[in-house]
């Protein structure tokens, strides 16, 4: 985990972790783009978040908003008319029975329309600083499979796979670690393992073929250092990585 935590160091941050820092981790931006961003392009998802909240910036205006024109405002995000809807109906449950505000709670946070495990870690990792969940994606997800840390099916099966797999002072970063990684090193189709500076512990589980390297490979040649990462820097408060 720490030779990932340093990796990542020039690489771009996923795109809710950019919002979330954009916004000061206020819980209603990271709950809406996380929403928008399932099955969504990075750049896709930025777009279209930075479009709605431009026009309505807490759930009462949102929940004001017809649903055809939240539809226009997330184009083209994927299966965004449902996520319209999705999105409208929780503004209207948040003002209606939490006073507007963003619930911290698992139970209260999956009882909203659209929100799944994944969503709910992660509002509660960048939000409410909870340092006892792990946010599992489908980056996530293929990737504890590929290097061995679990055998799963789904990504739920994962996540209390990972609990029982890694140190939890890891969890609440392993997210950000395995979807920067899975985005720019690890991924699905022709990894480029011989740029991975965890290519020895990793087993490979179904990889055929591997991508072209880069040329520099990013592997350690020296002792790792306790010197701070980008991921620290953004990652202030309780999010900061234990390196």
């Amino acid at each position: 985990m720490r030779a990932l935590a340093r990796a990542i160091d020039n690489l771009d941050l996923p795109a809710v972790e950019k919002i979330a820092e954009e916004s000061q981790e206020d819980p209603f931006d990271v709950l809406i783009s996380t929403m928008l961003s399932a099955q969504t392009r990075d750049p896709v998802t930025a777009a279209a978040s930075a479009r709605l909240f431009r026009v309505a910036r807490t759930p009462r205006t949102m929940a004001k908003l017809t649903a055809r024109q939240i539809q226009r405002l997330i184009y083209p995000v994927s299966f965004y008319r449902h996520k319209a809807t999705h999105v409208k109906e929780t503004c209207r449950i948040l003002v209606e029975r939490h006073g507007g505000r963003v619930p911290g709670t698992m139970e209260e946070l999956l009882a909203l329309p659209g929100v799944g495990r994944k969503t709910a870690n992660l509002v509660l990792i960048l939000s409410f600083k909870s340092l006892k969940n792990i946010c599992v994606d489908t980056h996530v997800h293929r990737i504890s499979n590929r290097l061995g840390w679990v055998t799963t099916r789904t990504p739920d099966e994962t996540e209390q796979a990972l609990y029982k797999a890694t140190h939890p002072r890891w969890w609440p970063y392993i997210n950000l670690y395995l979807v920067t990684w899975g985005q720019n090193v690890c991924r699905p189709v022709y990894p480029r393992c011989g740029d991975c500076v965890i290519y020895e512990e990793c087993a490979r589980v179904g990889v055929t073929r591997e991508g072209a390297t880069t040329g520099s490979s990013p592997r350690p040649s020296a002792p790792e250092t306790a010197r701070e990462t980008r991921a620290d820097t953004h990652r202030r408060s309780a999010r900061r990585a234990a390196v």
